[in-house]
Order: structure tokens, then C-alpha cells, then sequence
């Protein structure tokens, strides 16, 4: 079994997910009392929400890299960076390491295209949904199409993530305007949603959506489990 390794703790609530995911789906694989072989570096998340609240993508990307190589430094085989909008760097974290990189949006791809879908919306921080890391490479490399919601929207899911998922807060007001929001971007010509922040799936399920949702963690966490028991 490789050593999967992941850089965590933005925020600590998606990746105590990804712990449990991976330990389960190896405990699932292999049985008896088989666990994943992990290594995990944890950040504060509250320096890292600063640079980001302050658009210091510098200052983020350098304390990527570092942690990264701690990451690697601790025994692990390959990198998981436990966050979506943290992939607006993973270019320059995979330059900054001798170990491979599994992405986030490569995985959610994947099970997108292999349930035959051309088209999805995506819900996720305003840096994911607006700028082109995430969208780019899956039009670019995997041919899809990405709906996101409009501009007020978009609003309503960042604020819900960054003022309420992060700090652990599930509010059933939010998830209603979460289901709306699913709904309306379905009517737009999404055949399916990606839940493109780690934390949005602990407020909405499949049982929300009238089309198949993607959620990221468990897909990004399946996929690792994958690669260390290739």
C-alpha cells in the first residue's frame, strides 16, 4: 500500500472527512483491520483565509509548496491538497515536489464522464466558480461544460461556505437556498452538480438534487485510496 498524503485543515471539518473516507473505503478493500496509510500536515486555516480574503495568491502559494514538502518530507507517495480553491495553485505545489499530485477536479471528472454527462454545474467558493483553474481543466482536458449559478447566487454559496460550513454550522435555511440554487442551475442545462468545495456535502445530499451530485471530498478521497492500492 503507498503512503497517501495529504495536506489538510482548510478547513479541519472536509478533512477529518477525507480521514474517515479513506480509512473506510480501505477497510472496505482489503478487510480485516486494514486502515490507510496516511501522513497528514494540518494548517491553520485562519492565516490561509486571510491571504485569501486579501487576494495575497503569492503568500499562499509559498506556504503551499512548504507544507507540501513537509507533506513528502513525512514518507508519503503522492499529494492530496484536501481543498478545491487551494488547486488555483496546485501547478506551482506540483513544481515544488518530487511526489505526484492527485487533483481534485481530475477525480470529480472522472466520475462525471463515466456517468456519460457533457454538461455540470458547479457550487463552490467564488474563486472556484469564477476563475479558471477548476472549470479550465475540465473543459480543457476532459471536454465538459460548466454551468455556475448567476452573480447573487454565487454570493449566497460563498457566504454559506466561509461563514457557516467551515466553522462546522449546517443550517436548514441554507439548505434550502443550497436546493434552489441546485435546482435552478439544473434548469439551466446542468445534467449534474459538482459540490465543488470540500465542505458542501455535509449540508446537501443526493436526496436534495433532482440530478446527480459530485462531491469532490468523497470522489478526490476514492480516487486516492485507488491510487495507493494500485
Amino acid at each position: 500500500m503507498k503512503t497517501i498524503g495529504l495536506l489538510g485543515g482548510m478547513s479541519w471539518e472536509s478533512t477529518a472527512e477525507y480521514y474517515r473516507i479513506l480509512n473506510q473505503a480501505v477497510k472496505e478493500r482489503l478487510g480485516g483491520v486494514h486502515s490507510a496509510r496516511c501522513v497528514l500536515v494540518s494548517v491553520d486555516f485562519a492565516e490561509h483565509e486571510a491571504m485569501l480574503r486579501e487576494a495575497r495568491w503569492e503568500d499562499l502559494e509559498q506556504a503551499l509548496i512548504a507544507d507540501a514538502r513537509l507533506v513528502e518530507a513525512g514518507g508519503a507517495d503522492f499529494l492530496l491538497i484536501c481543498t478545491n480553491t487551494m488547486h488555483k495553485m496546485a501547478e506551482k505545489v506540483q513544481a515544488g515536489i518530487h511526489i505526484p499530485l492527485l487533483h481534485i477536479a481530475d477525480s470529480a471528472a472522472g466520475a462525471i464522464k463515466a456517468h456519460g454527462l457533457k454538461t455540470v454545474g458547479l457550487l463552490g467558493t467564488r474563486f472556484t466558480m469564477e476563475q479558471d483553474f477548476f472549470r479550465g481543466r475540465l473543459t480543457e482536458k476532459f471536454g465538459l461544460q460548466v454551468v455556475i449559478p448567476d452573480e447573487a447566487d454565487r454570493e449566497i454559496v460563498h457566504r454559506v461556505i466561509f461563514d457557516e460550513l467551515v466553522v462546522g454550522e449546517i443550517k436548514g435555511a441554507s439548505r434550502t437556498e443550497f436546493v434552489r440554487i441546485i435546482e435552478r442551475t439544473a434548469a439551466n442545462g446542468a445534467e449534474g452538480i459538482i459540490l465543488g468545495c470540500t465542505e458542501i456535502g455535509s449540508l446537501v445530499k443526493q436526496a436534495d438534487s433532482p440530478v446527480p451530485l459530485f462531491d469532490t471530498t468523497e470522489l478526490h478521497a476514492l480516487a486516492a485510496v485507488e491510487m495507493a492500492l494500485d
